[in-house]
């Protein structure tokens, strides 16, 4: 009974204590799409992520009723940095559900057109919505809705100290009449959160201070000094730096009450034991408030291990063919080419030896080469001609018919044998990184996929007569981006070519960018008219070193760009669920597709290129 009545208790006041509308709450989930949208089409960074922001500290005044139901001043606010915009994983701050919803669009808008730093928090935002409405004039009413709404949500300043009513009053000012107030007064506790304003960045790891100032160099500062930490994929957590304990001397104190929290010190030393499962670590972080990280001081200097990814040794290798090429790269953030930046080493498989197709494929083979044989050089009639190798008949009796009723002139009386040549050349590249060594099933690897879609894709294209090349690639940091010749424009396809396919491993990283320019350099020799680029892929371009993130991306939409002033075509197939994430940028809407299941891979990459070239 007792604990009955206790949760019912704090459940009404928790609710009472709670001014949101749960019945018009909108969550992120809702909008995603929406949101994206309007934030890229009116100028936000095409690559950058848009995901729900978590919620983080903001120290502002209680009320009574917030003080008994322990509410724990967790605020979910919107936030931009170089990566990602963050918006709120909710909304239900107005009645009406409608008002929420453009409450996100509105934010996604003053994001589009923020730099993502601030000198002064609320002098900033009253020029971004000035700047946002001047360049918008419709935008004007729906703003006006907001802030109207907006302000009779917020509490009544009679009971507040004099300097917070001044602050309260001059944020009330500042949202209805943007630009009119320069200066806030300096107050102890932080204004309640104001949701039409965009905040700093939480990887400053700061609170938001009641001056609500800024600089760009303390964020600096305290991005170097404060670590990153993901809670999920789209969340981030707070964390702190301290002194690591001295463990050998002190006295614990600690009050009863405390005892089962996790927000004081966790030691999480995973050195050298991976006993414990990773899951017990993931549900601890989830609960903590902040993630305090203290650098300690190893007990033996001589067990440091630093432990990084490596190339095989030579004899396990496989065979380099030249010295290797060196290649530029796009640096995104001095919008330059680095010359010479890369090196790539063309390679063919070690250990292989002609082989036929496997048995496996040797039916779907024959049903494919069916399929394509539609697309051989088909010769024909032309008819009507002014010359040409016989008479047509058809054309000389309408002829004789007509110059008998009426003087006709002469018109094309023969019929010309032509052929109908298919003028493509076609170059496939395949992602050989270490993601593909993953298992799809309980018998297949992504590499067996790979393979087995090679080989299909070489049968069809026999069949057709297609000249067509293929290659795959992976990477150890720029020195090292390996280019595996499969087969070249020049080569036929033979059971050699069949034995190389066959002997291809999951390298290590995807450095995509070096492989595109290098692929483009080579289909680029070809004299077609027409030159078809194939990348085949399972994830986003990446590296150990700086090819992270948006350097990666960048660097992989510039060689793509190059690929297509050249004339060359790029198409993507990959079977990475998350693409849509950054493969429209790459390869614009219609340049890209996704395979959802990657089993069906063998079958669908020649029927695409079916697709592609009929």
């Amino acid at each position: 009974m007792e604990e009955w009545v206790g949760g019912f208790w704090h459940k009404y006041i928790t609710r009472k204590a709670n001014p949101e509308f749960d019945l018009a709450r909108v969550s992120f989930d809702e909008v995603s799409k929406s949101v994206g949208m309007v934030f890229r089409a009116l100028g936000g960074n095409v690559v950058k992520r848009i995901e729900p922001a978590s919620a983080r500290e903001y120290l502002t005044r209680k009320s009574f009723l917030q003080k008994i139901s322990g509410d724990s001043q967790q605020v979910s606010l919107a936030w931009q940095d170089d990566e990602s915009l963050r918006l709120p994983e909710s909304l239900a701050l107005f009645a009406q559900k409608s008002l929420n919803h453009d409450l996100y669009i509105w934010l996604a808008v003053l994001a589009a057109h923020h730099s993502g730093s601030f000198r002064h928090w609320a002098n900033d935002n009253q020029a971004l919505v000035v700047k946002v409405l001047e360049k918008f004039p419709a935008l004007r009413l729906r703003y006006q809705k907001l802030a109207k709404a907006f302000i009779d949500t917020r509490p009544s300043i009679d009971n507040l100290p004099k300097a917070e009513q001044k602050m309260e009053a001059a944020i009330v000012q500042a949202i209805l009449t943007p630009g009119s107030v320069c200066k806030f007064p300096l107050v102890d506790f932080a204004p309640k959160a104001v949701y039409l304003w965009l905040y700093p960045s939480a990887y400053s790891g700061e609170l938001i201070s009641p001056e609500y100032l800024a600089s760009e160099q303390d964020e600096g500062v305290n991005r170097e000094n404060n670590k990153k930490l993901k809670k999920s994929e789209t969340s981030r957590q707070k964390a702190e730096r301290v002194n690591a304990p001295d463990e050998q001397q002190g006295m614990m104190i600690f009050r009863l009450e405390s005892m089962f929290s996790w927000s004081e010190f966790a030691q999480l030393d995973r050195g050298c034991d991976d006993s414990d499962d990773d899951d017990d670590y993931d549900s601890t972080i989830d609960d903590l408030d902040k993630i305090t990280l203290a650098k300690q001081q190893a007990q033996q200097k001589s067990a440091n291990i630093k432990i990084d990814l490596d190339l095989p040794s030579a004899s396990e290798d496989d065979i380099p063919l030249a010295e290797g090429i060196k290649l530029p790269e796009w640096d995104y953030k001095k919008q330059r080419l680095l010359a010479e930046h890369c090196l790539l080493q063309p390679m063919l498989p070690k250990d292989t030896k002609p082989q036929k197709l496997p048995v496996k494929l040797q039916k779907l083979a024959k049903t494919i080469q069916a399929q394509f044989e539609q697309l051989r050089s088909v010769r024909y009639w032309l008819k009507a001609q002014p010359q040409g190798e016989e008479l047509d008949l058809t054309a000389w009796l309408d002829f004789h018919v007509e110059s008998h009723i009426t003087p006709t002139a002469e018109k094309g009386l023969f019929k010309s044998f032509r052929g109908n040549n298919r003028d493509l050349s076609c170059l496939l590249l395949a992602d050989l990184s270490m993601s593909t060594d993953a298992y799809i099933d309980n018998n297949n690897r992504v590499i067996d996929v790979v393979q087995d879609s090679l080989l299909l894709f070489g049968e069809a294209l026999q069949s057709v007569g297609d000249s067509f090349a293929m290659y795959g690639f992976s990477s150890v940091k720029r020195n090292n981006v390996r280019f595996t010749m499969l087969k070249n424009f020049n080569e036929p396809y033979s059971d050699h070519v069949r034995g190389r396919i066959q002997a291809i491993r999951p390298g290590f990283y995807t450095r995509m960018g070096a492989a595109i320019r290098q692929a483009t350099s080579v289909i680029e020799e070809q004299k077609n008219s027409e030159k078809l680029l194939l990348i085949l892929t399972d994830g986003k371009p990446n590296d150990i070193d700086h090819y992270e993130g948006r350097f990666g991306i960048e660097d992989t939409h510039q060689a793509i760009c190059e690929a297509k002033k050249q004339g060359i075509k790029p198409f993507c197939i990959t079977i990475d669920t998350d693409a849509q994430a950054y493969l429209p940028y790459l390869f614009g809407h219609d340049g890209y597709t996704v395979i959802l299941r990657p089993n069906q891979l063998p079958i669908r990459l020649p029927q695409l290129y079916h697709q592609l070239t009929s």
